[in-house]
């Protein structure tokens, strides 16, 4: 019988070959627990025991690392763990091959939301505050609170961002439950109102007033931004199309005065859209292809397909024209609003769909001009497309749009639709 004490182990020699087992029969140790030595002089400490009939040996730790008395204590544990149906050594191997949430996430990206137009900013919200936190650690072992914890921090400066991120990472872990990775979703049923009070969903409402509009117009292509980019912004102002759409725009996809948007650029939906071009959209148009025309005689190239082309082959970024409104707004004559500050180029598109309200739209042709899709039983059972009502729709904005750019009232401009076509 030997009692492993640590003067016994401090002058235990190695074995010249293979390894050296020694058990513990102190009154304190399960059975199974001791010491492996090894031709290097490491010493570990192990426990044996069975598990489904097979001999299992794990080990718990290096000495000195571990001391004689911490070691015994842990075998305790393992041991009651194990008559309690555990096994160790294999939930260690699994633990191993788990994923971690940084590879989880990159597999989730590729299948997920790599392919959304809203991907990317997805993919690096979740890099910048959550992988940079649990990126090592395993899928299974991320808690509710560290999530909790990471999203108050965010919130405590960007309350909206806070809330996207909770959303992207809810949809994650759903994503992992359904790979079975975990057994359940640990932020399912964690509300934002619970987090943070700045994380309340609040529906954006800033348009532009008319002062703002006259500025906006009167200003844009001479404050200094690049000039395809002040086009677009205009294009979007006109069309009332979502800023990604229009900055994407392709010479091929206009056909016959009609704008038709393919359902693999845009953000909500995969249905292509079909936007009638005014005929200060036709010029704004003329004016970019103009300009292109001229960049690329400069840089000796031909221009391509894409209408906001900066560089051969490539558009204007979204991201871009946000950081080109958000440097000049002074100079575009944005009003800083004590509800939502100053105006963003999405606002453009909310001012418009205001516009056609303004100007008589009916609500039906309105959502869909700007490419809404229909909703609820009415997107099931009503097929009819709106052109000809969306091209008045655009029209009756474009009178609009010109008095309110020239200084004139603009609430006598009221689109008249028949109400055969809109029963």
């Amino acid at each position: 019988m030997t009692v492993l004490s640590d003067a016994a182990i401090r002058k235990l020699e190695p074995p010249e070959r293979g390894q050296r087992i020694i058990y513990d029969d102190h009154k304190d140790a399960p059975p199974g627990f001791g010491i492996r030595a090894l031709p290097s002089g490491t010493v570990a400490f192990i426990l044996r025991y069975q598990a489904g009939g097979t001999d299992r040996r794990l080990t718990i730790g290096r000495y000195p690392t571990w001391t004689l008395a911490a070691a015994r204590k842990r075998a305790v544990e393992y041991k009651r763990k194990i008559d309690g149906g555990a096994d160790i050594v294999l939930e260690r191997k699994v633990r191993r091959e788990a994923p971690t949430v940084a590879d989880a996430a990159e597999q989730f990206c590729r299948e997920h939301y790599d392919k959304l137009a809203s991907g990317k900013a997805a993919r690096s919200r979740l890099r910048r505050y959550f992988l940079s936190e649990v990126g090592a650690a395993k899928v299974k072992d991320v808690k509710r609170a560290e999530v909790r914890r990471i999203i108050r921090d965010v919130a405590e400066t960007k309350g909206r961002e806070a809330g996207l991120l909770l959303a992207n990472i809810k949809v994650f872990f759903g994503w992992c439950e359904d790979e079975e990775l975990i057994d359940s979703n640990p932020v399912a049923t964690l509300r934002p109102a619970k987090i943070s009070p700045e994380m309340k969903p609040r529906s954006r409402t800033r348009v532009l007033d008319d002062d703002e509009i006259r500025a906006f117009w009167e200003s844009v292509e001479s404050v200094g931004m690049h000039r395809l980019t002040a086009l677009a912004l205009k294009l979007v102002l006109v069309t009332g199309q979502r800023p990604g759409e229009v900055v994407g725009m392709c010479w091929s996809e206009i056909k016959s005065g009609v704008w038709t948007i393919p359902g693999s650029r845009r953000g909500k939906t995969d249905t292509e859209h079909h936007v009638p071009l005014t005929k200060i959209a036709l010029a704004i148009l003329e004016d970019a292809r103009a300009e292109v025309e001229r960049l690329s005689k400069r840089r000796k190239t031909r221009p391509g397909d894409i209408v906001f082309e900066t560089r051969p082959g490539q558009a204007l970024r979204p991201d871009a024209v946000s950081k080109a409104v958000g440097k000049y707004r002074e100079a575009l004559g944005s009003k800083d609003s004590p509800d939502w500050g100053c105006w963003t180029a999405h606002d453009l598109r909310r001012t418009m769909r205001t516009g056609l309200a303004a100007a008589g739209v009916p609500v039906m042709v309105a959502e869909i001009a700007i490419g809404h899709a229909k909703k609820g039983i009415i997107g099931v059972y009503d097929a009819h497309h709106y052109q000809r009502e969306i091209r008045t729709a655009l029209e009756a904005w474009e009178r609009r749009l010109n008095r309110i750019v020239e200084g004139k009232p603009a609430d006598d401009n009221v689109a008249t639709f028949t109400r055969e076509r809109l029963a």
